[in-house]
């Protein structure tokens, strides 16, 4: 492919030269004259681990010329990537200046060019910058439109620094968003032959996978960095610790807790995080994020509870009432918060959960165990889901039972369903039904 690189930083000098290395034509654009000339006399300017030697193999092989030029870039290439960076505005939101007149700058050049031209963002932008942003630019400069006259995408990088090169060839995840299908198949081919599996999504979406990936790395820093404060107050080698935390691929690394829903609850993670803090505490180490971890389960409560407020309805039909499905344990199950807090506000609230149920109908001795919000406990289950719905002014579906999908889904065509758990993927927020994070 003939592919034009636009920003001779960090991302995009390592970019364009593992572009080049794989066989295509890439012509590198930037304002500044400096970093031009650095590229075409086949020297670096990053300082980057293997980075001198592959710039000047690709430019001496004529795989990669520089110049500042956007008319030439354009006229001789059928995609081009945007590198620009996106430094913090003075009130922290992402700065747009040099995307936009990047965009600008391109979109001048494609208003007098005959041929279809992708132009694919991958600077760090913040989800709707693409379409606030990025599509008017081009389209005003341009005279056409995005996805018609010329094509446009977004693919966000995952370039660590020091392991760059390393991260191109195999970056752990693709994720890209596309208007048309040209530019679509431009980085579809660009991608098949990594070993990862390619994600195909919206625009949108692909720009907030980009910001999570980074939240979700400082998070990690900062939940780390957490534990071996409050391990050193405490005597304790805290990197010994979470080396023995990563080796835990089910639980520890599992993907089951990074799925967005209701809030934690059960026998061991709201004490233990509150051990944990009080540890901390009394050792006299702040443990901001254990503080904001409680605080921000509390949250996700009184959101659920402001959903069903607003359904208006007066009889609530709880679908799950323990902590998690297949389970009949009560202790600290958000649910139950949240039910007894409907019930003091005179919300009626009757309950179906199958598991909670066989232990009142077998007459377990621990039937009901844990609960310590819910008046009448035993008198409010409802054993059959039918007649709870009938029952009932809104839906809340707390716990996921496979055998009640169907049921619930058709319920939520014709009165209120709050679903704090996800009944299908194809399910998002609309008229009667309101799911909590989607």
């Amino acid at each position: 492919m003939k592919i034009s690189v636009f920003g001779i930083g960090y991302v995009g000098v390592v970019s364009a030269a593992c572009l080049a290395k794989d066989g295509h034509e890439v012509i590198a654009v930037d304002v500044d004259p400096g970093k031009v000339k650095s590229i075409n006399d086949g020297l670096s300017p990053i300082v980057e681990e293997g980075i001198d030697d592959l710039v000047r193999e690709v430019v001496a092989a004529g795989k990669l010329t520089a110049t500042s030029g956007t008319d030439f870039a354009i006229k001789n290439t059928d995609a081009s990537f945007i590198c620009v960076g996106t430094p913090s505005a003075p009130d922290g939101s992402v700065g747009l200046t040099y995307v936009e007149a990047v965009c600008r700058n391109i979109g001048a050049a494609l208003k007098d060019k005959a041929g279809y031209h992708s132009v694919v963002m991958r600077s760090t932008i913040v989800p709707g910058s693409t379409e606030r942003c990025c599509i008017p630019a081009l389209e005003e400069a341009s005279g056409k439109t995005a996805g018609e006259g010329f094509g446009l995408g977004y693919y966000p990088e995952f370039l660590r620094e020091s392991t760059a090169i390393k991260d191109y060839h195999d970056p752990g995840l693709i994720v890209f968003g596309t208007m048309d299908k040209p530019t679509e198949e431009v980085l579809t081919a660009l991608n098949t032959a990594l070993p990862c599996p390619i994600h195909k999504v919206d625009i949108a979406t692909a720009e907030l996978v980009k910001y999570t990936s980074n939240a979700w790395r400082a998070v990690k820093v900062t939940f780390a960095n957490e534990i071996g404060n409050i391990a050193k107050a405490s005597g304790i080698d805290g990197q010994t610790v979470m080396e023995i935390l990563c080796s835990d691929d089910k639980v520890a690394m599992s993907p089951y807790f990074m799925r967005p829903g209701f809030a934690f609850g059960g026998s061991c993670l709201p004490k233990d995080v509150r051990a944990l803090r009080f540890l901390a505490r009394s050792t006299d180490t702040r443990a901001h994020m254990l503080e904001a971890v409680l605080e921000a389960n509390e949250a996700q409560i009184a959101r659920a509870e402001r959903m069903i407020e607003a359904s208006g309805a007066k009889k609530i039909g709880f679908v799950g009432i323990s902590f998690k499905p297949g389970t009949d344990d009560l202790r600290e199950s958000p649910l139950v918060a949240l039910a007894a807090r409907l019930i003091t506000k005179g919300i009626d609230v009757d309950i179906y959960d199958p598991f909670v149920q066989e232990a009142f109908d077998s007459g377990t001795p621990g039937a009901g165990r844990g609960n310590d919000g819910i008046p009448d406990l035993k008198d409010r289950m409802v054993g059959d889901l039918d007649r709870l719905i009938e029952g009932s002014g809104a839906v809340l579906v707390g716990n996921y039972y496979k055998e009640a999908v169907d049921k619930l889904k058709a319920a939520a065509s014709n009165r209120p369903v709050v679903d704090l758990t996800r009944l299908h993927r194809d399910m998002v927020s609309n008229g009667t039904y309101a799911g909590i994070c989607w």
